[in-house]
């Protein structure tokens, strides 16, 4: 009876086999690359094509006396955002917390995902990896809520200052509150993008750093950071990136003081109903994104993320 069942399965799978290779001959090959890259094209043609009319909206002004948008193109958005100092004080704040996160970040999430990798306690990678993943089971705004309760008039800290005798301090709703929010919540990110490239590095690698006289912070310094260089670049783009568009911190953590871009595009669509000046806001934010992601792989080069560059083999 087995072997009957054994024959069947057998007869099933060349059946189908037959139906794949009348459906898919073996000279379509070729298009497999192409199928599988056919999601990934299709989802930039979406963003490209909500990009075009973001950027279409951004040149048309809101007639105030209709509120509907004027039919002839200007670049009276641009110019209302040059104007208003308060978008550029929200410009300079998201680049600021982009960059100050991004290197925080980094260093610690160096030490962490080296610990990880390198640990010879079994108990020790499970500990780092399940606080690794775990933020990632919790939203964003539950983390953010979670700040305030620990931060709070009457959170855990200054409950805590309250027993010693000491006056509560405002912790909540600054900037730096903000900052530390984000730090918090892009470090996982930067771990997993770190995480690999510290893994490809071989350990005898650094065991001849070691062996040829190197102290350990010019082993990590000379050795390990540039070859991980992948993993910097990588998280530096990805924490980056994320960072400069984020709403949720600033909106919960900030009080309404402390707003980044992302901020001022929904106040912009939502708040005064200005499509124009939300869609200018917009755009500006993809233009800075982008130089400074494309200044990052001009200096750190795109061959550092597994990228052949002419004249490499």
């Amino acid at each position: 009876m087995s072997s009957y069942r054994a024959s069947l399965i057998l007869r099933l799978l060349d059946g189908l086999e037959a139906v794949r290779a009348a459906l898919w001959p073996t000279g379509a090959a070729r298009a497999v690359p192409y199928v599988f890259l056919a999601p990934a094209v299709l989802l930039v043609f979406l963003l490209a094509l909500g990009m075009l009319y973001v950027g279409d909206s951004s040149l048309r002004v809101l007639d105030r006396s209709t509120f509907q948008q004027s039919e002839t193109y200007s670049l009276g958005n641009y110019a209302l955002i040059a104007e208003r100092t308060v978008y550029l004080r929200i410009l300079w704040r998201s680049l600021l917390a982009a960059v100050v996160v991004s290197l925080v970040t980094l260093a610690l999430g160096v030490p962490y995902a080296y610990v990880m990798v390198r640990t010879a306690s079994s108990a020790l990678r499970k500990l780092l990896l399940i606080g690794l993943f775990l933020p990632f089971l919790i939203g964003q705004v539950v983390r953010a809520y979670g700040w305030l309760i620990v931060l709070g008039h009457q959170g855990l800290i200054n409950s805590g200052l309250g027993v010693l005798g000491l006056g509560p301090l405002k912790l909540i709703y600054t900037y730096p509150t903000v900052v530390v929010g984000l730090i918090q919540y892009m470090l996982p990110f930067a771990v997993l993008m770190l995480a690999p490239a510290i893994t490809a590095i071989p350990e005898d690698v650094e065991s001849a750093s070691d062996g040829l006289g190197a102290r350990w912070w010019q082993t990590l310094w000379y050795v390990v950071l540039p070859m991980a260089k992948p993993g910097l670049v990588a998280a530096s783009v990805v924490v980056f990136t994320i960072t400069l568009t984020d709403f949720a911190m600033p909106e919960i953590l900030g009080g309404g003081g402390n707003d980044f871009i992302a901020n001022a595009i929904h106040d912009g669509f939502f708040a005064v109903s200005d499509a124009g000046l939300g869609s200018a806001l917009a755009v500006l934010l993809v233009l800075i994104g982008s130089t400074c992601v494309t200044v990052l792989f001009a200096l750190l080069g795109t061959g550092t993320l597994g990228l052949k560059q002419r004249g490499t083999a």
